[in-house]
């Protein structure tokens, strides 16, 4: 395949996944539009494997966007080093601690004194899980 030709094709395929819906459109579809816009039959064996091999790749750089986006997402831990998983409000969130070698997942309310946040009394937080259990 000359490589001017490999070149249009590349473009062509990537210009067609970039505006497609990834979750249903096939590579088949995908090759058509292609075909119809260079003109050319992409069925062909040798066409074919390499607008595979774009697509292959276009998704692959896709997939590790997405894990570079997923991990730039830092992690909030409190000052006792419990994961926060969540902040329901200002004054409350879900954590996940560690308590003699198990994971509880703990939902309380906290309040601020001398500019740290101190979490509520236990009775608030067994309330609080008792009553979102209840809804």
């Amino acid at each position: 395949m000359e490589p001017k030709l490999k070149i249009q094709i590349e473009q062509t395929v990537r210009e067609i996944l970039e505006q497609s819906d990834m979750d249903s459109t096939t590579e088949y579809q995908i090759r058509k539009m292609a075909s119809k816009k260079l003109d050319l039959n992409l069925d062909v064996s040798e066409y074919k494997a390499f607008v595979r091999h774009v697509v292959n790749t276009f998704l692959e750089e896709q997939r590790a966007k997405e894990e570079e986006g997923d991990k730039s997402k830092e992690k909030e831990f409190d000052d006792d080093g419990d994961l926060i998983v969540c902040r329901l409000s200002d004054k409350r969130r879900v954590t996940i601690q560690n308590f003699r070698g198990t994971a509880l997942v703990s939902i309380r309310e906290f309040y601020k004194k001398d500019g740290k946040e101190l979490p509520s009394s236990k009775e608030t937080q067994i309330w609080m899980i008792a009553a979102l259990l209840s809804t």
